[in-house]
């Protein structure tokens, strides 16, 4: 499973628990401004209890944003040492949207939540009554990819439209992400398409190297064969 970032804007959010948090695949970095003098009690044993998994990032000089800066810096660098990991910015201040939708464009998995209890992966979805009258709510590739099997209507939708393509498929992870969306339908959520193409990587069916993608994808349920 990726690598979970979780990046807490603590001047911004006060988190109490880390209990959603314990899984193996989590990281928490928990950014202090020299205003944060104390700390709730279950915050600091947590983060004791996760050992290598849990950091403080201290940030010694005051000033108007400058935290905020400081978090978007690590988060970069972050992105650069696992560019597969998926980054989680837990804060309300709606100035990291744009950071996010830009490490987005780089197909880059981030998030911004006002909570951890927000987080796109703790998303349920929707009953079957409630598929027919709303759009589902994001879900964090991270974790959909997982439930993403071959069975999954929409996975077997994109599997049957890139085998039918024959040498006219993507060719690069942009343009097969919005042939996706054009297949699946344009009322189905962009963080849906994330986790069925984490899926389509994890499966083997694409490869990705660079800007290039090119495939394997299973035998076709029709006259099709298999790619190669």
């Amino acid at each position: 499973m990726k690598t979970n970032h979780v990046l807490i804007d603590y001047e911004n959010v006060q988190v109490k628990s880390l209990e959603r948090l314990r899984a193996e695949h989590f990281r928490i970095y928990v950014f202090l401004g020299p205003s944060n003098m104390k700390l709730h009690k279950d915050l600091v044993l947590a983060m004791h209890e996760f050992g290598e998994r849990a950091q403080y990032v201290e940030l010694e000089v005051s000033a108007k944003n400058a935290l905020d800066f400081h978090l978007a810096y690590f988060l970069g660098k972050l992105s650069t040492t696992d560019p597969e990991g998926y980054f989680h910015v837990i804060s309300k201040d709606t100035g990291f949207d744009p950071l996010v939708t830009y490490l987005r464009s780089k197909q880059i998995l981030a998030s911004r939540s006002d909570s951890i209890e927000a987080m796109p992966c703790f998303a349920k979805p929707p009953g079957p009554d409630a598929r027919q009258q709303q759009r589902a709510p994001a879900i964090s590739a991270a974790v959909a990819a997982d439930d993403a099997t071959d069975a999954d209507p929409l996975m077997q939708r994109v599997l049957d439209d890139l085998i039918k393509r024959k040498s006219a498929k993507p060719g690069s992870p942009k343009t097969l992400k919005n042939t996706m969306q054009k297949c699946c339908g344009s009322e189905v959520p962009a963080d849906r398409i994330d986790a069925l193409y984490a899926a389509l990587i994890e499966r083997g069916y694409v490869r990705v190297q660079g800007t290039k993608v090119t495939y394997a994808l299973p035998e076709a349920t029709s006259t099709t064969g298999p790619q190669p």
